[in-house]
């Protein structure tokens, strides 16, 4: 049975500038693929250059005429907050749109996905007035001031895991703090973007305030981070992609970036852990969205004595989850992306193998129309084995086992990541010193995953990133601060 015919689904077209949805006879349509079924379901026009360049000045243009940004920001908070209640009403068409289009299933969307963006998009306009600066402490006879402004138009560049979460981490801390948005969604999920965009327009948000411009990365993204308009970039996405728009940025401007990137996030298990709790949780980090997800728990670290039991009642959830298309009611594990992604984890699979790992359950690829991973269990000894190493994106989990605290702490750390960490224990002094230990931009201790409390910002460690996401942080990331010094 399924939750909606995906043949009735109503695709809406091109970019979103000026407050509507927009082709131009000099962009280029390419096919889009639906990842349950692996066929073209739509079109998407490729921005040219020209594109591009009308999206980011009729945005420069909005930011300039000040009617956003001069407003009182309890009114920019109430538009927003009608933006946040128009997802609401159309939230079955946005849940349908996004799961046709990605690999999140139907159910999830709507149960998880859109009650995030709505929440996440009220926590920022409640934050509209919280933040405008401070009076510093100077000499009896001068006034210092530290003001805060918005940068202008902010280029923000999403990935196609979580289309609309993305969307809203980047674009509702821009709008609330008084910025203009030029963004560009995946064009491998590029949909729910522009209909988020023209709900904001509904709201009654400046039209281009908001543009949304369709396109790869090589050409719309690069245009993006190198235009002279463009104050800030901000991007999800892999490591060598935001180590590419950083290197942009620098040259073209320099110009800040925040840079939610790539990782290899380990789930720490002791002993004296609720097994069965824990199995599910960590069963549960590495196969939500299909193991598509930047903070899955991917490495699981394991007290030896725990290790066997463990691993078979993990094996167990995997086994219960059931392949499908995302429209389908039965679907608990999503397809993979793309065909091409789904033999990118077969082959590192197998290489694995090849180096010494021992395949305890899974590693089969299936092609049922989409293309769908088992869930993989993969018992590693060497640190350096592919499995660990690499950020696979996909259902795929390695076990290595500890003895100590010590040895757990030395396991955890990756050489090139530090995104998450999940630390699983009773023992509140070794859970703090594993919070201590472990160089992650977010610790999970006896939980794995985020929550609905936007107040706690993201973002990586080493090559994980750099700034964060969500938070108050998120929000003063988006104003560039002016000192202010009166003589009286």
């Amino acid at each position: 049975m399924d939750w909606y015919n995906p043949s009735d689904t109503d695709i809406p077209k091109g970019h979103f500038i000026d407050g509507q949805f927009m082709s131009f006879n000099d962009d280029t349509a390419v096919d889009v693929i639906c990842p349950s079924t692996g066929k073209a379901y739509a079109q998407l026009n490729y921005a040219s250059a020209d594109t591009v360049e009308q999206a980011l000045s009729q945005a420069h243009q909005a930011f300039r005429a000040g009617t956003w940004a001069s407003m009182a920001p309890r009114e920019r908070a109430k538009y927003l907050f009608k933006w946040a209640e128009l997802i609401e009403k159309e939230q079955a068409y946005l849940a349908q749109l996004e799961s046709l289009g990605s690999s999140r299933p139907y159910h999830e969307v709507l149960q998880w996905d859109i009650p995030y963006v709505v929440d996440c998009l009220r926590f920022f306009a409640e934050l509209s007035d919280k933040h405008g600066g401070y009076v510093g402490a100077t000499q009896q006879n001068r006034l210092g001031m530290v003001i805060s402004q918005p940068y202008g138009v902010i280029g923000a560049i999403t990935p196609w895991n979580f289309p609309m979460s993305m969307l809203m981490w980047k674009v509702g801390p821009a709008l609330a703090a008084g910025n203009a948005v030029v963004l560009k969604p995946s064009e491998m999920t590029p949909f729910t973007s522009v209909y988020l965009a023209k709900l904001a327009v509904d709201a009654g948000i400046p039209a281009n305030l908001f543009n949304v411009v369709q396109g790869d990365g090589k050409t719309v993204g690069q245009a993006i981070c190198e235009h002279s308009l463009v104050g800030k970039v901000t991007f999800t996405g892999s490591t060598a992609t935001g180590a590419a728009i950083m290197s942009t940025c620098a040259i073209k401007g320099p110009k800040p970036s925040t840079l939610e990137l790539g990782g290899k996030s380990p789930q720490i298990v002791f002993a004296d852990a609720d097994i069965e709790k824990t199995a599910r949780t960590v069963a549960k980090a590495i196969t939500g969205n299909a193991g598509q997800v930047c903070v899955s728990g991917s490495r699981l670290i394991i007290h030896q004595d725990i290790a066997e039991e463990f691993s078979q009642q993990v094996m167990a959830h995997f086994s219960q989850l059931k392949t499908g298309s995302t429209w389908e009611k039965q679907t608990t594990l999503p397809p993979v992306i793309s065909a091409g992604q789904a033999q990118r984890i077969e082959s590192i699979v197998s290489q694995s193998i090849a180096q010494g790992a021992e395949l305890l359950c899974g590693g089969d690829l299936i092609s049922q129309g989409g293309s769908f991973f088992t869930p993989t269990l993969l018992a590693v000894k060497d640190k350096a084995n592919c499995a660990v190493r690499e950020e696979i994106f996909g259902p795929v989990l390695t076990m290595q086992t500890f003895d100590s605290d010590e040895q757990a702490w030395e396991l955890a750390s990756h050489e090139t990541y530090g995104l998450a960490a999940g630390i699983h224990t009773q023992n509140i002094q070794r859970a703090l010193t594993g919070m201590r230990e472990i160089e992650a931009g977010s610790v999970w201790i006896n939980r794995y995953g985020r929550s609905f409390d936007h107040i706690m910002p993201t973002g990586g460690f080493k090559q994980s990133g750099i700034g964060k996401d969500v938070g108050v942080e998120a929000f003063q990331a988006n104003l560039k601060t002016k000192s202010v010094l009166i003589d009286f």
